[in-house]
């Protein structure tokens, strides 16, 4: 059987009908109205928030899918940016819109955000966007989020959670059978996985099925 992790470590074809959906304003506001019951304009403000960092600020973007969070940043944006995904696919779309927007120092690497391959303390900030939904193991990653934010660092992150509404969970249950989302939690499961992990404080809402963190280390 085919896990969630084949589907996006493997399959082309599903990452790039996703990143298509994704990058397209029309799509990605609709998508996210009528799924999820959110604003996409929420998404928008996280990628905007990018682009303020200082220079110097060692960021993780995990999972980056085709380089979303990108069109934040320019040319002299200065950053230490490590744009990760379990995706192939999402990778060569990701550093082809970094190659287009001329920036330079980004890393991309290939990574499960349940086993990072960086060493503990390694970044400021951890940016995952609408990707904890994909995973089959999102306590790990978020302890794994955890252990390589340096104290002091913050952890940046939206995902689709279950219990917003019937429409709502009818999708996720749609798309774990087609082996594009993992295990999806509820909020109360959002916050067990949070405190698990170890983070200092932390600030959760929500807007329809998306719930939006901020925590820190």
């Amino acid at each position: 059987m085919r896990t969630v992790q084949d589907t996006w470590s493997t399959d082309r074809v599903v990452a790039a009908l996703y990143d298509t959906a994704v990058q397209r304003s029309a799509t990605a506001w609709l998508g996210a109205r009528v799924l999820w019951g959110f604003d996409f304009g929420v998404i928008d403000e996280e990628i905007r928030r990018m682009g303020e960092l200082p220079p110097g600020t060692r960021v993780l973007d995990l999972p980056t899918g085709g380089g979303l969070a990108l069109r934040a940043l320019g040319p002299d944006h200065g950053l230490d940016y490590v744009a990760a995904d379990l995706s192939t696919e999402m990778l060569d779309r990701a550093r082809g819109r970094a190659a287009a927007r001329g920036l330079t120092g980004i890393r991309f690497a290939q990574e499960d955000a349940s086993a990072l391959g960086f060493p503990d303390d390694a970044f400021d900030v951890v940016l995952s966007l609408t990707g904890l939904h994909c995973m089959a193991e999102p306590a790990a990653a978020l302890a794994e989020f955890r252990r390589v934010l340096r104290p002091g660092g913050e952890l940046r992150l939206t995902t689709v959670v279950r219990g917003a509404g019937r429409r709502h969970d009818d999708a996720v249950r749609l798309l774990r059978g087609l082996g594009v989302f993992g295990h999806v939690g509820t909020p109360e499961d959002l916050g067990e996985w949070l405190d698990a992990a170890g983070y200092a404080h932390v600030d959760r809402s929500q807007s329809g099925a998306l719930a939006i963190v901020r925590a820190t280390v």
